[in-house]
């Protein structure tokens, strides 16, 4: 393991500690040594060397690392994860439990206490996304903390931080049993094929189910719908199955298409009384007023 760093706060910012911010920015710190390693554990402490709470260092941005725990005498090890993690997965239970949705959030990065970390649900298969180099160092406590607490059949990845001013975006399978792609999952009754192997992307943005909902039950109905940066047309499926007269989904990617013929064919409805247009979305609007 790093070694522990002890990070002196400027007395500016005490308070924002105190009262539980999670992120530790660079401008709140007064002596970060140089050669630092990512990962390694930080203790901030006050002007007095008053202990505040315990971190781990990792540089994104302005940010310097996240702050895991308040208590001075906990370890973050194996265990500390699993406490989280079990925690973030019982509070979605209700998903868990709801057979009409099978793709989900269920770990939520700093807002479930360990900062640059999401790990997203694909019926039964678990992708984690890595967004610090300094999470990252806890890669195998933390795969084996979810393998505890977790009935996942396999776990895939994926890495979105910065190295040397890139970001890498690589996907990997991590353990269990591999799935059989497309995974087909549901989302408030509507399939959804995703591919946890196929790039920074897996064909379905999680964040917007609430979005897919409205638009299917209060907004489709006998509409016309346009969705532009369309990816794969998860609104227009919304919408068709809403009972839109007629959906028309654009994007500039050329797989686009043939990813949303499969949206709407894993939901037996008939693509081709849709459109799916291949093109910059600025030049269609300029088609469209012609």
């Amino acid at each position: 393991m790093n070694k522990e760093v002890a990070f002196k706060v400027k007395s500016v910012f005490i308070k924002n500690f105190q009262s539980g911010y999670p992120l530790i920015p660079e401008e709140a710190i007064i002596n970060i040594p140089s050669g630092i390693a990512e990962g390694s554990i930080i203790n901030l402490v006050d002007g007095q060397n008053r202990y505040l709470a315990t971190g781990y260092y990792g540089k994104q941005n302005k940010g310097r690392g996240w702050i895991l725990t308040r208590n001075q005498q906990e370890l973050i090890d194996q265990s500390f994860f699993e406490k989280k993690l079990k925690k973030a997965l019982e509070s979605r239970k209700k998903f868990f439990d709801d057979p009409d949705t099978t793709a989900f959030r269920v770990f939520n990065g700093e807002g479930d206490g360990i900062g640059g970390l999401t790990i997203d649900f694909f019926a039964g298969y678990y992708l984690a996304t890595w967004y610090s180099e300094g999470i990252y160092y806890f890669k195998n406590e933390i795969i084996k903390a979810l393998f505890e607490v977790a009935d996942a059949k396999g776990i895939y990845e994926k890495k979105r931080f910065n190295i040397k001013g890139t970001y890498i975006e690589d996907d990997d399978f991590v353990a269990g049993e591999r799935a059989s792609f497309p995974l087909i999952v549901k989302e408030n009754g509507i399939n959804f094929a995703v591919y946890l192997n196929d790039g920074a992307m897996v064909g379905v943005f999680l964040d917007q189910r609430n979005v897919r909902k409205a638009i299917r039950d209060k907004y489709a109905k006998g509409r016309t719908v346009l969705n532009t940066f369309s990816y794969t047309g998860a609104f227009s499926v919304a919408a068709a199955l809403g009972g839109a007269l007629k959906t028309t989904s654009v994007d500039l990617a050329n797989r686009s298409k043939s990813k949303t013929i499969e949206q709407f064919s894993v939901n037996d409805i008939d693509y081709e009384a849709h459109d799916i247009i291949v093109e910059d979305v600025f030049h269609y609007f300029k088609y469209a007023v012609r």
